[in-house]
């Protein structure tokens, strides 16, 4: 039996202690409540512990208030090697969450900065010193070594310093005789270059003093755990790619981007120095399995992948007749400039079902299979009851399902032991992703190897209609549909058609519903985009009545009560700001020549020169169902009219509470707001902008770290957030506190004072890209506003004379290389435009690259990439220019 003491140097306030919690029983064996209380001299806390065995064991340090834990230190468990013939005397740190927490990302530690971890055994000299490090900032190619003024540390010497191991965790050690060295002594770590052993970086400060009486003891250990590697001024630049998966293009795909061309993807951004490849979701969408299924942002299952992405080169089929019938049929649909999903989703499906018939008996009885069916049935078993149901009706709506209406698993497993075809199908789908997972998971590795990062997005909504929807439905606000509030790209705000989340009933369950969508992404990814991060702090809800996002409201929000709204000066009257305001005298400016007959067949007398829409037009919905399938001019110039006649309203009624009202966004623009007194309209007014720009900065910051903090730190991977759009005030605060990196766009400054960004001043935990998925690249965007190009031609690329009609290469050129010498940590371009600097080999029609137009809700999400990655990754000299203008 031996002993371990701790001592730990903090500063506490009256009635706090420090308790030590590891995996050992005098420790408590990782139960807070049973943690090792430490005694305090000053502000030293120390205390010991028997341990009768030998191996590595676990602990960490936590602070306590009448009981309570009000703190624990940052990051995962120490760990420290015990013999039983030792004793210990640990001297530590605590441990607070680094500006750099961002290097313990798996961005960092499994890609970029990964090294080979030493054995956790350690064989420990008769008197040992113990040094642990905490050093995150080592990449690859490089090592840590302690030099000293001693002839066994090299007398600073760096060819003779000692290497330090990497152990995990950004942590490294390394063990020293005691017996050997004086009683004290000057040492620093360096940071140095494996192969050369120049100096990469010499910790800041002062020399450090390693005193080792404590070691000299008989089968005694000094440990030194957690010294911090001083660098004051690290600072890491990363650059990387954006493309959707269905938009790669290779030899070997079957019409559609797959995960096998990722492959490729990542040889082409280790050739030209990138760190990171970005993509949009690949979960499962299909439903209605047309078309309509290529919009990435509504998947079935946020946990399935979708099979359009499996990589078919990679499962050859033995037939030898139809292999070359379905190489032909590919190569034909591969030739396209554009996705055609339809044709491709027919092709993959039929090719799948063959390749499973062929391959079911060996894979379906496998271990591995056995594995992966057991450790992901949480989702996977609905997932393909879904399928079956979803294929078999012919409908992706669970609601007209029957008796599988409502999810049951029993009488689900029922059935399909009961129905050979049902079993079928159902083994047909697991074994798709079976294949799917396999694939991902060997692409992950590869990227690994290479240096490379992926980087997933995370959807704000789920489908309607999706699993996640049938099985837990409690779990979101199935009366309600999600969107964006109006913004520069889409004056009625956008429609999104998904649910709002119930978070009082997520809260319930500890967020066990985002936590374990998480940690699924974080099999194949290490970085993440949330989509919408602005969701977490409220969601722009819309009634289920409207088609247009205009009479949405924020959820959760703090609405007016009717008291609150005549003392703000606005004499309320529910009739007049509630219900739409309809006057005569502004009819024929919506309808033009149609006014009469709008009059006559749409509405219905109110008052003197006053009308209200009939009842089987008073809402969107109703005439959007109405007009259904008419395309002439006249029936969309009435339609759309009608539509803007059902938001003249000045307050929108809160969908709980209907004695609570909410300022309609943008009321400014309706009739009904033109048609109010001076007084009035100033009284509005005022209390709009407390309303969207101060009333809620408190409550949604609140509303923000309840969530946000448990399910960030459900993973390792990096996070991103998408915060574009109407942003609140406390937004950029919370994110800078949990290191969520931002997005900066450019031409999307989040100060609405100037007209595009300042590169220069872009807070470095970001990502600047010059375009997004729903925007225009750069050569298209440079054509919209002759008026904006010129300011920009002028303003930001320090150009005179008059801005040409196209962007030029060489334009192209100077956007890309201030966007790389940006002070943002990560510069991530859309493919497009790292291609717009070539003039031979970027795409001849700008309009051609547009990926998504956010406005238009029926848009078909085709893009493809004009040449493939097998000949881009033939350019030499043009690999060798971007390759230069990343490392400049």
């Amino acid at each position: 039996m031996s002993l371990i003491k701790f001592q730990i140097n903090y500063h506490t306030n009256f009635g706090q202690e420090i308790y030590v919690c590891g995996s050992t029983p005098g420790l408590g064996n990782l139960d807070e409540t049973n943690a090792l209380k430490l005694t305090c001299e000053g502000e030293i806390w120390s205390a010991e512990t028997e341990y009768t065995t030998t191996g590595q064991i676990e602990y960490y340090y936590l602070l306590k208030e009448h009981g309570k834990t009000i703190r624990k230190e940052w990051g995962k468990h120490r760990k420290l090697y015990v013999s039983k013939t030792k004793s210990f005397f640990v001297q530590d740190l605590w441990k607070n969450k680094p500006y750099h927490s961002y290097l313990y990302s798996s961005v960092f530690t499994e890609s970029i900065f990964v090294h080979e971890k030493a054995s956790s055994t350690l064989s420990y000299f008769p008197n040992t010193v113990l040094l642990n490090v905490i050093c995150p900032f080592v990449r690859k190619g490089q090592e840590l070594v302690m030099s000293g003024e001693i002839a066994q540390l090299g007398n600073w010497d760096l060819s003779k310093a000692l290497p330090l191991d990497y152990v995990g965790n950004r942590e490294w050690q390394i063990l020293l005789n005691a017996k050997g060295l004086p009683d004290e002594f000057y040492y620093k770590f360096v940071i140095v270059d494996e192969n050369t052993r120049q100096p990469v970086h010499w910790e800041d400060g002062g020399n450090r003093i390693l005193l080792t009486q404590k070691a000299k003891n008989k089968n005694s250990v000094f440990v030194e755990m957690g010294l911090q590697f001083h660098y004051s001024y690290f600072s890491f630049k990363g650059t990387g790619t954006a493309i959707p998966v269905f938009s790669l293009r290779s030899e070997s795909s079957f019409g559609i981007g797959d995960f096998l061309d990722l492959k490729k993807m990542i040889d082409w951004a280790a050739l030209t120095n990138q760190q990171l490849i970005q993509m949009l979701p690949i979960n499962d969408t299909t439903t209605t399995q047309t078309w309509r299924d290529s919009y990435p942002y509504s998947a079935i299952s946020c946990y399935a992948l979708n099979p359009m992405y499996l990589g078919l080169s990679d499962f050859p089929l033995k037939n030898r007749s139809k292999m070359k019938s379905f190489l032909k049929e590919a190569g034909e649909l591969n030739k396209l400039a554009d996705l055609d999903y339809e044709k491709v989703l027919s092709l993959k499906k039929r090719y799948m079902e063959h390749l499973f018939e062929q391959e079911k008996g060996d894979i379906l009885t496998s271990e591995p299979y056995r594995i992966f069916y057991e450790k992901n049935r949480f989702w996977l078993f609905s997932y393909t009851a879904y399928c079956y149901l979803r294929d078999k009706t012919g409908t992706a709506r669970f609601a007209d399902w029957g008796e599988f209406a409502v999810y049951n698993e029993k009488k689900l497993q029922q059935l399909i032991e009961k129905d050979p075809d049902a079993k079928r199908i159902t083994d047909f789908y697991a074994f798709i992703q079976y294949l799917l997972d396999k694939q991902l998971s060997e692409v992950q590795k590869y990227a690994h190897k290479k240096g490379v990062a992926l980087k997933g997005d995370i959807p704000i909504g789920i489908n309607r209609d999706s699993i996640d929807a049938w099985t837990t439905g409690y779990l979101f606000n199935m009366d309600t549909q999600t969107g964006a509030p109006p913004d520069n790209f889409s004056f009625f705000g956008q429609n999104w058609g998904f649910p709002t989340y119930n978070w009082f009933a997520i809260e319930q369950e500890g967020y066990a519903w985002w936590k374990n969508r998480f940690r699924k992404m974080a099999d194949y990814f290490d970085a993440y985009r949330i989509d919408h991060i602005l969701g977490f702090f409220r969601i722009w809800e819309i009634p289920m009545h409207s088609v247009q996002g205009l009479l949405g409201y924020f959820n959760p929000a703090l609405p007016y009560w009717t008291e609150e709204l005549n003392m703000a000066g606005i004499p309320f009257d529910e009739d007049r700001m509630v219900k739409p305001f309809i006057h005569e005298a502004f009819l024929p400016e919506i309808f033009g020549e149609y006014a009469p007959e709008v009059i006559t067949e749409y509405l219905e007398v109110s008052g003197w020169q006053r009308f209200n829409l009939k009842k089987e037009f008073d809402t969107q919905r109703k005439i959007q169902q109405y007009f259904s399938g008419r395309t002439d001019e006249k029936s969309l110039r009435i339609r759309d009219g009608l539509y803007s006649l059902c938001s003249e309203v000045l307050f929108v009624r809160d969908r709980v509470n209907h004695n609570l009202f909410h300022p309609r966004i943008t009321a400014q623009h309706t009739y009904s707001y033109r048609y109010l007194s001076d007084n009035v309209k100033n009284a509005f007014n005022r209390l709009y902008d407390d309303f969207y720009y101060r009333r809620h900065n408190y409550f949604w910051r609140e509303q923000a770290m309840k969530k946000l903090p448990q399910l960030i730190t459900s993973t390792s991977m990096l996070v991103c957030g998408e915060d574009l759009g109407m942003v609140p005030d406390c937004v950029h605060s919370v994110m800078n506190e949990l290191q969520i990196l931002s997005l900066e766009i450019q031409r999307m400054p989040k100060n609405s004072n100037v007209l595009f960004s300042d590169l220069n001043s872009l807070p470095y935990l970001s990502v600047s890209t010059t375009s997004t998925h729903d925007m225009p690249p750069i050569r298209l965007w440079w054509k919209e506003n002759k008026e904006v190009t010129q300011k920009y031609y002028n303003e930001i690329l320090n150009r005179e004379g008059e801005a040409p009609d196209e962007c030029s290469p060489e334009l192209c050129r100077q956007i890309v290389q201030q966007h790389l010498n940006s002070s943002a940590m990560w510069v991530i371009l859309p493919w497009q435009d790292w291609m717009s600097v070539s003039g031979e080999l970027a795409r001849e029609n700008p309009a051609e690259e547009r990926i998504n137009v956010p406005a238009n809700p029926e848009h078909y999400w085709r893009y493809r990439m004009h040449i493939s990655l097998d000949d881009l990754l033939k350019e030499s000299e043009f690999n060798a220019e971007i390759k230069s203008m990343a490392e400049r």
